[in-house]
């Protein structure tokens, strides 16, 4: 046999489309051309190959070799196709059994010696093998590096069989009666519950405790403003451990695009992931982008926590990014030759001083700037993007006498428990967070009592509210309410969600 095909994976974005790949051995001077849009990690391929073949003891064939990778106009990248590439001369050159190999998917890089090493973005090339299996009704195995194994495995119903090199791969299909054959390999996943830091830590701050209740009951964002040292960074790194137990469909989803960067291993599988990037980083490294898109720290905060410590000192075009994706919960990335789409379904926690010396309204330390220099400060701050923050709160400094007589908080098992109940009560009555609700949703499941309404509507004229920041408060007063267990919504819940939007500028 002089042709031999087998499937494997390419990665765009999150998808991960089908690749066949076809060696053909033909007559001629000796040659190994790779053709189907292959970037330079795959070109140099032949050489990896080459080298593998000969050290495993395999004869590599003194014949003209042809390697296409359908289809042509999607782009090939990284090591991950050196595994189908070795095997496919194999079977055309009769050195391999080539009649099951319609049964398997591969993908792994080669080292020279012939051991397979670890690849990107496994998690998300098995789930979309499993997923096309089901819709077309022939479901493959996935052989790919040991490495690889306990991540690709999370796919529940994906049979996965790991190999620690070519060999190995090559000892399966020769095996008979699955004699020395690959082990189907079954995922071993923590299943504790996810450890995190605990409020109990944070003296005081109970109205700042009360407030980031609500933004983890809701799904709401938060902005935290106040001066230095008031505890903001220890209450935003605390924040995920009140936040409701991931789902297997939200771990899977989160595990995916981790894997897309190498960044998961299954220790992590349904812990919310915390992301919390330097003021001096880029817009690409927040949104995600190159030549070959990769994800960036929103998509990597995907159902988890991205927290922006010292807020307006990120770049405001840095900033001003977030914007569609906190709205949309998605970002795509576009180039001249390619578009990826991430998942951003991310909760922002930011931080900031109320302005450049950190003191202003500190009750022990005077502040040295002027309203002018104050106001410059928060302007660096756009409007839209304020506008697009749920819950703007004051954290207070304690004087140092109170301080030292406050004792322990609530742990946050005992908050987290209040946050998951109003958590499941939304999800019984809308099937989604508050902070998720469109309009049409905000008009049948916010709606106010007379007294709220009348509230909300006088708060709306005197501080200028836009239509959206409206429409944000009534979801922050339905997830006060849901916290309280209350049905409607009424007077105090509507006061309550009002006093969490006038930490800045009245806008």
């Amino acid at each position: 046999m002089s042709l031999a095909v087998l499937k494997s994976r390419a990665l765009a974005g999150m998808d991960a489309p089908e690749v066949t790949v076809e060696v053909h051995l033909a007559n001629g001077l000796p040659s190994f051309t790779i053709v189907g849009l292959p970037e330079t990690e795959v070109k140099e391929s032949k050489d990896r190959v080459r080298a593998a073949l000969q050290n495993a003891r395999f004869e590599f064939p003194a014949r003209r070799i042809t390697v296409n990778l359908a289809p042509a106009d999607l782009p090939k990248e990284s090591g991950r196709f050196d595994l189908p590439i070795a095997l496919g001369i194999l079977a055309a050159s009769g050195q391999m059994p080539a009649d099951r190999l319609d049964q398997y998917e591969f993908a792994g890089e080669l080292s020279l010696s012939g051991e397979l090493r670890p690849i990107r973005g496994a998690l998300a090339m098995t789930f979309a093998m499993h997923r096309a299996g089901g819709a077309s009704g022939i479901q493959r195995s996935f052989i790919l590096p040991r490495a690889n194994a306990d991540e690709a495995a999370l796919v529940g119903k994906a049979t996965i069989f790991p190999a620690d090199s070519l060999l190995q791969v090559c000892a399966h299909f020769a095996a008979v009666n699955g004699d020395a054959g690959l082990i189907r390999h079954i995922a071993a996943v923590n299943t504790a519950r996810p450890s995190y830091l605990d409020f109990a830590d944070v003296k005081g701050q109970n109205q700042a405790k009360r407030a980031l209740e609500v933004a983890a009951a809701g799904s709401h964002s938060v902005l935290m403003v106040g001066p230095p040292g008031t505890g903001k960074s220890m209450l935003a790194a605390r924040f995920p451990g009140i936040l409701p137990p991931m789902t297997d469909d939200e771990a899977l989803e989160s595990a995916a695009v981790q894997s897309l960067t190498s960044g998961f291993t299954t220790a992590r599988w349904k812990v919310r992931p915390y992301r919390a990037p330097h003021h001096t980083a880029s817009g690409v490294a927040l949104v995600g982008g190159g030549s070959t898109p990769r994800p960036g720290e929103i998509s990597l905060a995907h159902r988890g926590v991205l927290f922006l410590d010292e807020l307006p000192e990120f770049d405001r075009r840095v900033l001003e990014v977030l914007r569609e994706p906190l709205e949309s919960g998605q970002i795509t990335i576009s180039r001249a030759a390619r578009q990826a789409d991430f998942p951003a379904r991310f909760q922002l926690v930011a931080a900031m001083n109320p302005c450049p010396c950190g003191y202003l309204g500190h009750p022990s330390n005077k502040c040295r700037c002027t309203p002018d220099i104050v106001a410059r400060y928060q302007g660096r701050i756009s409007g839209p993007l304020l506008d697009r923050i749920d819950m703007q709160i004051q954290v207070g400094a304690l004087p140092h006498d109170d301080l030292l007589k406050q004792a322990d908080g609530e742990s946050s098992a005992a908050v987290g428990m209040r946050v998951e109940q109003a958590f499941a009560a939304q999800l019984a009555r809308q099937g989604k967070a508050n902070n998720g609700l469109t309009t049409t949703e905000i008009d049948l499941h916010c709606r106010p009592d007379a007294a709220g309404e009348q509230l909300l509507r006088t708060a709306m004229i005197r501080l200028n509210w836009s239509a959206r920041a409206y429409h944000r408060v009534l979801k922050v007063a339905r997830t006060v309410a849901d916290l309280g267990g209350s049905a409607a919504i009424s007077q105090p819940h509507v006061a309550e969600a009002i006093q969490y939007r006038r930490a800045l500028r009245e806008h």
